[in-house]
């Protein structure tokens, strides 16, 4: 009898055991579902414009040549009034204000308010493009300097051209220090993950790279806002 009752008191050990292990086991399952479920589904990875060489980065890192890219990408939509200034730049900076901080769609509303009363916007048609010879890729360390990993200084040169109709009303080459921030807060409207904070000091007027006659007639001048 003896023997039976150890066999017994060693399966009801085991069995206890086995409990233990399957207890332990769930427990596992438990708090990997619970990392499972808690994981990002989306992760935005900036890869290098020039995919002809290969690039191995961290994922959270930015590049400078992304910032550079996004700042001049959104500045430029911005600037784009394709039929009415005063239409279209109200319309840019609804649509882009998930690409600006809070502070800098404040600045920007203020300017559209001065252009504006000034008469700046009426009828304006612009449009903003880089000067050859003046991109990312032609000195990239002046292009963007790196404050921090959150934060940068990126200088856009501008060509501004504005008309009137027909009528060519301005012609401006502008210097554009921008401060950019991190900012993945809304990844749904703003998959980037950074923010124009507007000017790290004012716009400057540069020299053009070739000399051109100024416009003929129109209703503006030369020395508009840029």
């Amino acid at each position: 009898m003896s023997r039976f009752k150890n066999e017994i008191v060693q399966l009801q050990a085991h069995i206890k055991t086995l409990r233990i292990g399957a207890s332990a086991l769930l427990l596992i399952a438990l708090v990997m579902g619970g990392g499972w479920w808690s994981a990002p589904r989306d992760l935005t990875i900036h890869v290098p414009p020039d995919l002809r060489s290969g690039s191995t980065r961290k994922w959270w890192e930015v590049p400078p040549e992304s910032v550079y890219a996004f700042t001049f990408y959104v500045w430029q939509q911005l600037h784009r009034w394709p039929t009415n200034g005063e239409d279209d730049y109200a319309r840019n900076l609804h649509v882009l204000s998930p690409h600006l901080t809070p502070s800098c769609q404040t600045f920007l509303k203020a300017d559209y308010d001065y252009r504006r009363s000034t008469g700046e916007l009426r009828q304006r048609v612009r449009g903003i493009y880089e000067i050859p010879g003046r991109g990312y890729g032609d000195n990239p360390t002046a292009r963007v300097r790196t404050v921090s990993d959150r934060d940068w200084i990126v200088t856009l040169d501008i060509s501004a051209d504005e008309y009137h109709g027909s009528e060519q009303v301005k012609r401006a080459l502008v210097r554009y220090p921008l401060k950019v921030v991190r900012a993945d807060v809304d990844p749904a409207r703003n998959p980037f993950g950074l923010a124009i904070n507007c000017y790290e000091g004012a716009p400057q007027r540069i020299a053009a790279p070739n000399p051109e006659p100024p416009a003929r007639g129109g209703l503006g001048t030369q020395g508009d806002t840029p």
